[in-house]
């Protein structure tokens, strides 16, 4: 696959992710005025179901990364090079506002409406590095011990189950954070708190990439893999 091809399918993955997560808030708050916990199963459960579709559209092109800190990680250990981080990256962010846009469109709003929801807490940047973390195990640790299939289906009910055992309802990305500074609706997040957030995510990545390291060394070979299967 050529290198335009796969940050071509970076960018528009996470412009459809960013769509989904922020139109899928927009219909929530439509659908359940009065009733943020329903916003939330609903917004939840949209995400959860979108994102085994998307990596598995996009995984043979790209390896449907959509966020930089997976595509970091995935240096380090040497999945991908630098260069391939340097088309990743901005494709990632782009996208993200890109998607923020069109789910903006989509229902009516004004297309670019920077958000006035702040989220930052000490509470909600330790969920960032947690939900971050465990983001980075769930993809890292399958692939690694020879169970890549199953990655699409675990990262959706990981990212799933995050909206509710994190209280920053888990963003865990920061192109999608950048993304949905974009939209001023249920999804968003003012540009004061994605900072942080985007801070908390770098050092759950390093912690992800830490805790990989001391369970899975190495990529596990064919023989071994199915011997743990």
């Amino acid at each position: 696959m050529s290198a335009a091809r796969r940050v071509a399918a970076e960018l528009l993955g996470s412009a459809l992710l960013a769509a989904v997560v922020i139109g899928s808030g927009i219909a929530a708050q439509r659908l359940s005025p009065g009733d943020v916990g329903l916003q939330l199963l609903e917004n939840a459960f949209a995400t959860a179901l979108a994102l085994p579709v998307l990596i598995l559209m996009f995984a043979a092109a790209s390896g449907s990364h959509f966020n930089p800190v997976v595509t970091l990680v995935d240096v380090v250990i040497g999945g991908r090079r630098w260069s391939d981080a340097a088309g990743y990256l901005p494709a990632q962010v782009f996208g993200c506002i890109g998607g923020a846009i069109l789910a903006n469109s989509m229902f009516d709003e004004v297309a670019v409406s920077i958000s006035t929801t702040d989220r930052l807490s000490p509470g909600t940047f330790l969920s960032e590095i947690v939900a971050t973390a465990g983001l980075i195990l769930t993809i890292f640790l399958l692939s690694r011990t020879g169970r890549h299939a199953a990655v699409p289906w675990a990262v959706g009910a990981y990212i799933g189950a995050a909206y509710f055992f994190t209280s920053s309802t888990s963003f865990a990305n920061p192109a999608i954070t950048i993304g949905r500074v974009f939209s001023d609706t249920f999804a968003g997040i003012a540009p004061s708190s994605a900072p942080g957030f985007v801070v908390a995510q770098l050092i759950g990545g390093a912690v992800g990439l830490g805790l990989l390291v001391f369970f899975a060394p190495r990529a596990v070979a064919t023989a071994e893999a199915d011997a743990l299967n």
